[in-house]
C-alpha cells in the first residue's frame, strides 16, 4: 500500500498546468502514454489510485526514448496537467479517461481570463454607486460588517432619484461600450485562444411548466420594473408561479407536455443517426403537476398504502383552518388513541380500494368504457322496443332525494353558538358573523378537535347518503330465468380472457380470493405487448362467432320468449353496469374519501368473470 514518495496523499489533487511544458513530451507522445497505461490496467479495477499506481511496473510502459519509472512515471504524475483539479481519490482507470480528454481538447477558459491583455468588465451601476460610498459609511458606522453594510447602501441605491441614479448608468455604459470594442480586438488578436462552441444537432431538451411560464412573463416584468435585479426577478415571478390558479397552470402543464413529445420524437430521429448516444428522459412534472393533470383528465386517484394514511386524508377534508405543518401532528395524535377495531376497520377499506386499483385500474380502463357504450346501446333499444317517447321517459324518472351538503368544522361551531352573538349584536347578523370568523381563527387548536371530528362525522353520512341515492333499486334482487340453448357470452377484453385462463387451471389456488386478482393483474402489467396482442385477437374471434350464434338463436325464441329475454337483460344489464360505474365514479372522483361499498368487490367480479347479462 506504500507508494514511492513522489505520490502525493489519497486527499491531494493534481493541480493541472496551462501553460505549455518545455521538455521532449509532444502531445502524440503523451497520448500515446497514456494509452500505454490504460492498455496495462486490470478489467475489474476497483482500488483508488494510489494504491494502482504504487503497484504498476512502469518498465512495461516505457516506449521510444522514455525509460519507465524515469521518465513514463514522472510524466504521467507531474507533467501531465490540465486547467482543472483532478481528483485522486478514484481509480487509475476513472482517472486515465478524463486526463486524455483533456489532452486532446485542453480547456482554455482560465488562461483566457487571465490573459494580461483581456479586457476587464465595467463596473455595473450599483457598484459604482457601492465602491464610491463604501469608505464613507465604514467610517461613519465601524461596527458595522460588510454584509451589514452592503444591505444598507443597496437600500440606499433603491431609494436614489432617477436623476442621481443616471449619472452611474451613463458612465456603465460608456465603459461598456468601450469593453466591447476592445472584446472584439482581443478576439482578433488572440484567436487561438478563443474556444468555439461546436455546434451540436442534439435536440434541445424541453422546458418544464414553470420554465415556460417564466421565460413569457419575463420580458413584461422587466419593462414594468427596468432596475430589478435577477434574483429579486426570479423571486418575484416564483411567488407569482406559486399563486397561480390551476386553470392556469394546466396550460402550460400542456405546453410542456406537447413539447416533451416534439423532444421524444426528435430524439427518436438523433438516435437513429447516432446508435451510440445515450437518452437521459426525465419527466418535465413534478409530482404535484403530474396529478394536477391527471385530476383535469379523470383519470382515478392512486389510493392510500395503508390505513394510517387514509384516515389522514380523510380528517384533513376538515384541517384547512389548521397549518400544514401541525396537521400531520394532529392526525398522528388522534390515530394513536384509536382501538385497534378502528384502525382494522380503515386498514380493510384501504385493503378494497387498493385491490381494485391494482387489478382494475392499472391494467388500462377500458372496461368502463365498454360497459358505458353496451348500457347505452340496451337502454335505446329498450326503449325503443317500449314505445316511449323521450318527453315520456322523462316524465316517469323517480326522483331522489339529494343528500343535504356536509358542513365544515367551522360552519358546525357557527351554528352552535350564533344565537349567543346575535344576542351580542342585537341581530346584526353580519357583524355578528365577522366576529364569529375572528372567534374561531384566534381558538385554540385543542378546542377546534371536537368540531373537526363532526365535520368528518358528516362528511361520512354524506358519502353514504350519496351512495345510496345513485344506486338503482329496481331490477338489482331479480333473477335471470334460464334460457335453453343460450350460447354462452364469451370474455369481453384480452385482459379478462388471460384472467379465466388463470383462475380455471388451479395456477392460484393456494391464493385467496384478493390475493389472486392482485397477482392476476401483476403478471398481466408483466405480458409484453405482443402477448397482449394475441388475446385481443382470440377475443375478437369469439365475440364474432357470438353474436352470429346469439342472433341465431333469439330469431329461434318465440315472440313472448324473445320479449322476455330483451326486456330483462336490458334491466339487468343496465343496473349492474350503473352500480359498478357509481361506485367506482364515488371511489375516484372524490379525492378526500375512499369508501368503497360492500357489495362494490362482489359486483366487479359478477361482472368481471361470471358475465352476467
Amino acid at each position: 500500500m506504500n507508494g514511492s514518495s513522489s505520490v502525493p496523499s489519497a486527499s491531494q489533487t493534481i493541480q493541472i498546468k496551462t501553460e505549455p511544458v518545455v521538455d521532449a513530451w509532444s502531445k502524440e507522445d503523451c497520448l500515446t502514454l497514456l494509452e500505454r497505461i490504460q492498455s496495462l490496467l486490470p478489467d475489474g479495477d476497483a482500488m483508488k489510485y494510489k494504491t494502482t499506481e504504487s503497484h504498476f511496473d512502469w518498465e512495461k510502459v516505457c516506449f521510444g526514448d522514455f525509460t519507465g519509472d524515469i521518465n513514463c512515471r514522472k510524466k504521467c504524475l507531474s507533467s501531465l496537467s490540465t486547467g482543472k483539479m483532478v481528483r485522486k481519490f478514484r481509480t487509475m482507470t476513472e482517472l486515465i479517461v478524463d486526463v486524455i480528454e483533456f489532452v486532446k481538447n485542453p480547456y482554455k477558459g482560465k488562461k483566457l481570463k487571465t490573459h494580461p491583455d483581456f479586457p476587464k468588465k465595467p463596473l455595473t451601476p450599483y457598484f459604482r454607486f457601492f465602491m464610491e460610498k463604501r469608505a464613507k459609511y465604514a467610517k461613519i458606522h465601524p461596527e458595522m460588517s460588510n454584509l451589514d453594510l452592503t444591505k444598507i447602501l443597496s437600500k440606499k441605491y433603491k431609494e436614489l432619484p432617477d436623476k442621481k441614479k443616471q449619472k452611474y448608468i451613463t458612465e456603465f455604459q460608456r465603459e461598456k461600450e468601450s469593453f466591447e470594442k476592445n472584446m472584439a480586438r482581443f478576439k482578433e488578436d488572440h484567436p487561438e485562444l478563443i474556444e468555439e462552441r461546436k455546434k451540436s444537432d442534439l435536440p434541445e431538451k424541453p422546458k418544464t411548466p414553470q420554465q415556460l411560464w417564466y421565460n413569457h412573463e419575463k420580458k413584461t416584468y422587466m419593462k414594468l420594473h427596468p432596475d430589478v435585479s435577477q434574483k429579486e426577478l426570479k423571486e418575484a415571478l416564483r411567488r407569482q408561479w406559486s399563486q397561480l390558479s390551476d386553470k392556469k397552470r394546466l396550460k402550460w402543464i400542456s405546453k410542456a407536455l406537447e413539447l416533451q413529445k416534439d423532444y421524444a420524437g426528435s430524439m427518436k430521429v438523433y438516435q437513429e443517426a447516432h446508435p451510440d448516444a445515450e437518452e437521459h428522459v426525465k419527466s418535465v412534472l413534478t409530482k404535484a403537476e403530474r396529478q394536477l393533470k391527471d385530476k383535469f383528465d379523470g383519470r382515478p386517484t392512486k389510493p392510500p398504502p395503508n390505513g394510517y394514511s387514509l384516515y389522514c386524508a380523510e380528517l384533513m377534508v376538515n384541517m384547512k383552518d389548521v397549518p400544514s405543518t401541525e396537521r400531520m401532528v394532529l392526525c398522528s395524535k388522534q390515530w394513536k388513541v384509536m382501538t385497534q377495531k378502528e384502525k382494522d376497520m380503515f386498514q380493510k377499506r384501504c385493503e378494497q380500494v387498493s385491490l381494485v386499483h391494482n387489478v382494475y385500474v392499472t391494467p388500462g380502463l377500458s372496461l368502463i368504457a365498454f360497459l358505458q357504450e353496451r348500457c347505452r346501446e340496451a337502454e335505446l333499444e329498450h326503449w325503443v322496443h317500449a314505445g316511449l317517447t323521450a318527453k315520456e321517459k322523462r316524465g316517469g324518472k323517480k326522483r331522489t332525494k339529494i343528500p343535504e351538503t356536509p358542513k365544515t368544522a367551522e360552519e358546525m361551531w357557527q351554528q352552535s353558538v350564533i344565537g349567543d352573538y346575535l344576542a351580542k349584536y342585537r341581530s346584526d347578523r353580519k357583524k355578528a358573523q365577522s366576529a364569529m370568523e375572528s372567534a374561531w381563527k384566534a381558538m385554540e387548536k385543542k378546542e377546534k378537535i371536537p368540531w373537526i371530528k363532526k365535520a368528518a362525522d358528516d362528511q361520512k353520512r354524506y358519502e353514504k347518503e350519496l351512495l345510496e341515492s345513485r344506486i338503482p333499486q329496481s331490477g338489482a334482487g331479480q333473477r335471470k330465468p334460464k334460457f335453453e340453448g343460450e350460447p354462452k357470452k364469451p370474455p369481453v377484453s384480452g385482459y379478462q380472457m388471460f384472467s379465466q385462463e388463470l383462475l380455471t387451471n388451479g395456477e392460484l389456488n393456494h391464493f385467496s380470493l384478493k390475493e389472486r386478482m392482485v397477482e392476476i393483474g401483476k403478471r398481466w402489467h408483466k405480458l409484453s405487448q405482443s402477448h397482449k396482442d394475441k388475446y385481443k385477437k382470440l377475443v375478437e374471434e369469439l365475440q364474432i362467432e357470438y353474436k352470429a350464434e346469439l342472433e341465431a338463436w333469439v330469431k329461434s325464441l318465440s315472440p313472448q320468449e324473445r320479449a322476455v329475454y330483451k326486456e330483462f337483460s336490458t334491466t339487468v344489464s343496465c343496473t349492474l353496469s350503473n352500480m359498478f360505474l357509481t361506485s367506482h365514479s364515488t371511489l375516484i372522483q372524490d379525492s378526500t374519501s375512499y369508501t368503497v361499498p360492500q357489495t362494490f368487490f362482489d359486483i366487479f367480479i359478477h361482472l368481471l368473470f361470471y358475465q352476467v347479462s
